[in-house]
């Protein structure tokens, strides 16, 4: 197991240093699900929620999520995002939203924090957006789908291993 890298000698929290790393393309995809009573997925597919249009407001929100990242993960690096993409995937039949956000950068260092990051904002503003009609949503399955770049290259969640 590797060692922990935001902890010093003393075992005092640190940022890492990425200074003398090379930067790099690197990417990041990141999804989870809402899931909601079918009246509420109907509402917000038709336009009907009072408080407006609910995915292009989560979509708004988790762009901007992802470029505050660090001013809400202590250790997250502030970065210079290059691309920012948050998409929606309703299944009627199942009364769920799939949010999906990939992220990409020119840098020496990952961008996985602000696609679970983007994800999860966008998750909560429709919560938000639709809390008076629904109070039971549940908000699950967020995880990291795949990332490239830097030292440790590509991973790929495997199929088997998603919630």
């Amino acid at each position: 197991m590797p060692s922990f890298t935001h902890i010093d000698k003393n075992g005092n929290v640190r940022m890492v240093d990425v200074t003398e790393k090379k930067p790099t393309e690197r990417s990041a995809i990141a999804s989870g699900v809402v899931c909601m009573k079918p009246d509420t997925l109907n509402m917000i597919m038709n336009h009907k929620v009072k408080k407006g249009n609910v995915l292009e407001t989560a979509r708004i929100a988790g762009i901007m999520a992802a470029k505050k990242t660090s001013d809400l993960i202590p250790m997250c690096h502030p970065l210079n995002l290059t691309h920012v993409a948050v998409d929606f995937y309703p299944d009627e039949t199942s009364g769920t939203i799939k949010i999906e956000s990939s992220v990409r950068i020119f840098s020496q260092t990952g961008v996985e924090m602000e696609a679970l990051t983007a994800v999860s904002i966008a998750a909560l503003t429709i919560y938000d957006m639709c809390k008076s009609y629904d109070k039971e949503m549940t908000i699950s399955e967020i995880c990291l789908i795949e990332k490239q770049g830097g030292k440790s290259g590509k991973f790929t969640r495997e199929k088997s291993t998603l919630p």
